[in-house]
């Protein structure tokens, strides 16, 4: 499903209602990352029911013990496009016998996409047809060229907020830590993420963050996600994954039930859940 205006053009696939293409046509500039499995196969996915996973893999539910892979339901699942208009998109999910043995509930899972000149703007609509109280987490997982040119480095990047920052990091490297940081921007470099793997931070005040390179820069917005984080695969990985979250996945072994952990929301039956954020591209 593609659409475009004078200044880009969206393409979204049926595989987890993922954006397939960003592309900037007044630059020829791909913004996306492709996927390539000698990094990382994946793209953009959606995180739901759950943004990373478990501790141990599963958790219980009314007795039964389910498991999902990381990151949940969606990014594994073909969606439904229900919607396909000059400017908009809509990809949407119910649960089916297979979601039901990862995750007993009934639920309705939208993604809307919008084109307003170089601004893409995502809105997610989840919906409780259950009847009783279903809990769920939900992050996103956009993937950015990093480069984006030709002869440029990874470490020509930085990322920039437009106020200063105090927040939390949440860190595991070899232990689970929660540090102080104060920033307005984090320059790029291999060996930040060589350290902690995937840089977690909570209480970002600022309503988006920019990736800036030389010549160009994307800006995502993360306005009302409790957490914030920043992961590439591995050393000369050449993407960088600018994901606002709801919740985490463990750090540590964690006592407590599936519905009660840090960034897990309960929404009652027939009742929706609306999130959304956007990407713009300069």
């Amino acid at each position: 499903m593609i659409i475009e205006n004078e200044k880009v053009r969206l393409e979204v696939v049926e595989h987890g209602g993922e954006i397939q293409s960003f592309y900037d046509l007044t630059h020829q500039l791909e913004y996306m990352w492709q996927g390539d499995a000698a990094f990382w196969s994946g793209k953009n996915p959606s995180l739901f029911p759950m943004v990373s996973n478990t501790w141990t893999k599963d958790y219980e539910w009314q007795g039964q013990r389910y498991a999902m892979k990381n990151h949940g339901l969606v990014r594994y699942a073909d969606l439904k496009c229900v919607k396909h208009t000059a400017d908009e998109i809509v990809m949407e999910l119910h649960e089916n016998e297979d979601t039901l043995k990862q995750y007993p509930f009934h639920f309705t899972f939208q993604i809307h996409y919008r084109l307003t000149g170089k601004r893409l703007d995502v809105v997610y609509h989840i919906t409780n047809d259950s009847e009783d109280v279903m809990p769920f987490s939900f992050g996103l997982h956009p993937g950015f060229n990093c480069p984006l040119l030709p002869g440029e480095k990874f470490s020509d990047y930085k990322l920039v907020f437009p106020q200063d920052e105090q927040p939390k990091q949440l860190a595991f490297h070899g232990r689970h830590e929660i540090i102080d940081r104060s920033f307005k921007e984090i320059a790029l470099n291999y060996e930040l993420f060589e350290e902690y793997a995937t840089l977690v931070y909570k209480d970002i005040k600022s309503p988006y963050v920019e990736l800036v390179g030389p010549k160009h820069k994307v800006r995502v917005g993360c306005l009302g996600y409790p957490f914030l984080a920043f992961w590439t695969a591995k050393r000369d990985a050449p993407f960088i994954c600018i994901e606002p979250w709801y919740g985490h996945g463990d750090f540590e072994e964690v006592n407590c039930s599936f519905d009660q952990r840090e960034g897990t929301m309960n929404l009652k039956p027939h009742e929706g859940f609306t999130t959304s954020y956007f990407i713009e591209l300069f």
